[in-house]
């Protein structure tokens, strides 16, 4: 089964497998609990200001996806959330150690390069050198059932090329890149100018991405409010 995910429940997936990991003591999550690692500004890209009416309807869209699992009733008073996303008893996605950190990084700070990987999952699974998070790498982007993973074209400026989950609809934003003249050489400040122009390029996208991503969440808002609305009306 193809998993795909909406910013959102990307994010929600990602805060529960790094919960799971770092402090199991408090695994699974409560909604507020959930609410406050959505929001938590360390190690999140982009920071988010979700509320839980919100962050409550990703959890019920993931729970229609049998992503989920909810803990709760029968003499205890608060619900708590666990996720089924990969390493359950019965679901086919499994990972290694040091793969499940890698997803959790790209679901919670999206496209990254091995090093930035590396420094940031290390907190989840030993990393001793780069070459294993490339290896970790590969393995994700040639697995027989499909491709999880995907190196994205180097950006200009950067000496290492970052790469992205494809766990979400539609494929991941590619930043632009420079194609050197025909003939080889070409005029210097040509290809400098294209340089600025895709590196302009990018970050406009990823300002986009951002937006976008808090765009859904005041959407969910809106829609949650229409509807306690109509309710009120009797329509």
């Amino acid at each position: 089964m193809k998993i795909e995910l909406t910013a959102l429940e990307a994010r929600v997936i990602g805060c529960l497998i790094e919960k799971q990991i770092t402090t199991p003591d408090q695994y699974p999550l409560s909604l507020n609990a959930l609410v406050n690692a959505c929001n938590q500004k360390s190690n999140r890209d982009p920071v988010l200001e979700l509320d839980e009416p919100a962050v409550q309807q990703t959890l019920d869209a993931l729970a229609k996806k049998h992503l989920l699992l909810q803990r709760g009733g029968f003499g205890s008073r608060v619900s708590k959330y666990q996720h089924l996303f990969c390493n359950t008893e019965f679901g086919t996605l499994k990972f290694t150690p040091q793969e499940l950190a890698i997803v959790c990084e790209l679901l919670l700070r999206g496209p990254q390069t091995p090093g930035e990987l590396r420094s940031r999952a290390s907190r989840m699974a030993a990393f001793a050198e780069v070459c294993e998070v490339e290896a970790a790498l590969k393995a994700l982007s040639e697995r027989e059932s499909g491709p999880l993973v995907v190196c994205l074209p180097r950006e200009p400026g950067r000496r290492e090329a970052r790469y992205a989950h494809l766990f979400s609809a539609g494929p991941p934003s590619v930043p632009a890149t420079v194609r050197a003249p025909a003939g080889g050489g070409g005029d210097t400040e040509e290809r400098a100018g294209a340089g600025e122009a895709a590196a302009s390029t990018t970050s406009s996208r990823s300002a986009l991405e951002t937006r976008l991503l808090k765009l859904e969440s005041e959407v969910q808002t809106l829609s949650r409010e229409l509807r306690e609305l109509k309710a009120q009306l009797g329509c």
